[in-house]
């Protein structure tokens, strides 16, 4: 059982943490639900501390006290009297989980995700295991960052618009949350934070503009999507993006159409909303 995490806010080691200390997942196998989405703070658990350290993390026997620990932790959030998890996207997990090996993915210090492998198995992984992990992850790490390098393309040919004949039938609604960047389409939550802003730019460029092709130069450029200074990681919030938007099967999508370019596929109208951040000190009067 395997899955893949990637931070919210990747930064090279020592440097201050950019807006969100966290990591996302954007795939996993292996489980009932992906998970896709759900949220790791830095420092929680296996994951957050191998990317918290930059160090690998096996445990091959899972204690009783951190059983009954994580126990106590689920039914909480379940209830929500906690605020370190996202609710509305569960991180997946075995719920006999015994073993747990979870690695970081980093190019010279600087934080990528981490690869997380977990069995119902006492001792399930060994020194080999950790070592092909490492080895993988720094295959991962090498190829991500020469995506991101080699990704961005002008501008003028991603400009194509969309062919209005294709959105007829009931508009569907699309709200965004500014406190934090939630995306609600539907009645169902979709994502948050940058990847939400990302979104948000895309649907307003379409509906304003009918604009269906953009490049990831410009995403990374926009005043309007809050990317952090250091370590952007555009592509891995594009590909969390469009799995979400897969698994919600909504009628919208974003497909790859070349190196350094995504294009949307709208099925239906839309109906946006935005909803701005509360004012400070703001009072409801009866």
């Amino acid at each position: 059982m395997s899955g893949a995490t990637w931070p919210a806010s990747a930064r090279p080691s020592g440097s201050p943490v950019h807006r969100s200390s966290a990591l996302y997942t954007i795939a996993s196998h292996g489980y009932e639900s992906s998970g896709v989405g759900s949220e790791t703070p830095f420092g929680h658990g296996v994951i957050g501390v191998a990317a918290r350290e930059l160090a690998p993390i096996r445990i091959g026997h899972f204690s009783a006290e951190y059983a009954y620990g994580r126990a106590i932790r689920e039914n909480l959030s379940a209830c929500g009297l906690t605020s370190g998890l996202d609710a509305e996207i569960p991180l997946p997990g075995l719920s006999d989980v015994r073993s747990q090996l979870a690695v970081p993915i980093a190019v010279d210090g600087r934080r990528l995700g981490v690869l997380c492998a977990e069995s119902a198995r006492d001792l399930a992984f060994d020194y080999d295991d950790e070592d092909a992990m490492v080895a993988l992850a720094a295959l991962l790490g090498t190829m991500m960052l020469s995506l991101q390098h080699g990704a961005d393309v002008p501008d003028e040919r991603n400009r194509r618009t969309a062919d209005r004949d294709a959105t007829d039938g009931t508009p569907l609604s699309v709200r965004h949350f500014d406190e934090n960047d939630s995306i609600f389409v539907g009645d169902d939550y979709l994502i948050k934070g940058v990847a939400g802003s990302i979104f948000w730019a895309l649907m307003r460029d379409y509906a304003s503009l009918g604009r269906v092709a953009f490049s990831n130069r410009e995403l990374r450029l926009d005043p309007r999507i809050r990317l952090p200074e250091l370590g952007d990681n555009l592509e891995a919030r594009l590909i969390l993006l469009k799995r979400r938007l897969e698994e919600r099967d909504c009628g919208i999508r974003i497909e790859k159409r070349g190196r350094g370019r995504i294009a949307l596929q709208v099925e239906r109208p839309l109906q946006l909303v935005d909803i701005p951040r509360p004012l400070p000190n703001s009072v409801k009067r009866p």
